[in-house]
C-alpha cells in the first residue's frame, strides 16, 4: 500500500451517517504519514423515519433532511504510534414530522448541529512514519482506539421538542481491529459506546437523562484498483440508550444499519466518495435512506 493510497482512506472515519444516526465508518484505522492533512466536504440527503436525537419519544417520526458537513483531519505522532485528530462540523436543513401523545410536532429546522472532535491512536501494527518511511509500510493487523466528543453548541431551543443540537455532551470511546486478507481484501470490526451527560433544560424545562448506547459494526473492503479505487460493505448493530425524562423512563433503542461505499479518484490529492446508508430495522422509528457525496483533498506530510 502506497502513501497515496492511504491518503484516500483516512478521513473515512468522518463520513458516516449524518446527524446522530449510528455511523458506519470503513477504513477508519488506515495508517497515514505523519503530517498529512485531509479536508473533506460532504453533502447528504436523508429521508424516512429518523430523528436528529433518536431518544426523543416521538411516534411515526418522518424527516426530509439535507446536510453539508465540513471536516479536517491530520495524521499525528503519538509517542511513536500513528494517530489522528479531527474536527467535524455539520449543517442541516429539513422538515420533521411526528406525534407526541397525539399532538402533531411537525416543524422545520435550519442550522448547525453539534460538532465533533476526534482523537484516534493505532497502538498495534501501525507505527508513526514519515512520508519517506511510509513507502515501505504494508498493513497486516492493526488494532487501535478512538474517542469522539460531541460538543453541545449546535442549534437548540429549550421550548422546542425537535432540535439540531442536543444541549448535552456526548462521548464515544471505541476499540477496533483491521486485518488485511490477501492482496485486495480488508476486514474490520469496531465496538464502542456513546456516553451522555444530562440535559437539564430539555423541552418545557424538563430533565433529560440517557443510559449508554452500545454499538458494534463490521466492514468488508475490496480494493478494485490499488491504491485509489475501493468499495466497502458495512453492517452495524446498536442497542441500549433508554432515556429518562423528569423521572419517567422511555424504551431502549435498538437498530440495525447497513451501508455501501464506493471511492473514486479525481486527480492527484483529490478524491470522491459515494455513500448509501439504510436503516434496516429500528425499534424507535423505522426505515430510512441516506445518500452522501463526499469530496476529499489531501496535502502535506513530513519528509
Amino acid at each position: 500500500m502506497s502513501a497515496k493510497g492511504v491518503r484516500w482512506g483516512l478521513a473515512s472515519a468522518l463520513l458516516g451517517a449524518p446527524l446522530g444516526a449510528q455511523e458506519l465508518e470503513p477504513r477508519a484505522m488506515v495508517n497515514a504519514p505523519v503530517g498529512v492533512s485531509f479536508a473533506v466536504v460532504s453533502a447528504g440527503y436523508s429521508r424516512g423515519n429518523l430523528l436528529v436525537d433518536p431518544a426523543v419519544p416521538i411516534e411515526d417520526a418522518r424527516a426530509d433532511v439535507w446536510s453539508i458537513t465540513g471536516a479536517f483531519v491530520r495524521a499525528i505522532d503519538v509517542w511513536g504510534l500513528s494517530g489522528k485528530i479531527g474536527l467535524v462540523v455539520p449543517f442541516a436543513t429539513g422538515t420533521f414530522e411526528g406525534t407526541l401523545s397525539g399532538t402533531d410536532t411537525s416543524t422545520a429546522r435550519t442550522g448547525f448541529a453539534d460538532p465533533q472532535v476526534q482523537l484516534a491512536v493505532n497502538f498495534i501494527g501501525a507505527p508513526a512514519l514519515t512520508l519517506s518511511e511510509f513507502r515501505g509500510y504494508r498493513q497486516k493487523t492493526v488494532v487501535g482506539a478512538q474517542l469522539t466528543v460531541r460538543v453541545p453548541v449546535g442549534q437548540y431551543y429549550p421550548d422546542k421538542l425537535i432540535n439540531l443540537g442536543s444541549n448535552r455532551w456526548a462521548f464515544h470511546p471505541r476499540l477496533g481491529v483491521s486485518q488485511v486478507v490477501g492482496r485486495r481484501w480488508a476486514l474490520e470490526a469496531y465496538a464502542g459506546a456513546w456516553l451522555y451527560t444530562t440535559n437539564g433544560d430539555y423541552f418545557g424545562g424538563q430533565v433529560f437523562e440517557q443510559d449508554p448506547f452500545f454499538d458494534v459494526q463490521f466492514h468488508a473492503i475490496y480494493i478494485i484498483r490499488m491504491p485509489d479505487i475501493w468499495m466497502a460493505g458495512s453492517a452495524g448493530y446498536g442497542w441500549g440508550g433508554a432515556a429518562t425524562i423528569d423521572g419517567v423512563p422511555t424504551d431502549a433503542l435498538e437498530n440495525v444499519r447497513a451501508s455501501g461505499v464506493l471511492r473514486l479518484p479525481l486527480a492527484r490529492g483529490h478524491g470522491l466518495k459515494l455513500v448509501y446508508i439504510n436503516g434496516l430495522t429500528t425499534k424507535l422509528g423505522g426505515d430510512f435512506d441516506t445518500f452522501q457525496v463526499a469530496y476529499q483533498y489531501s496535502f502535506g506530510g513530513r519528509p
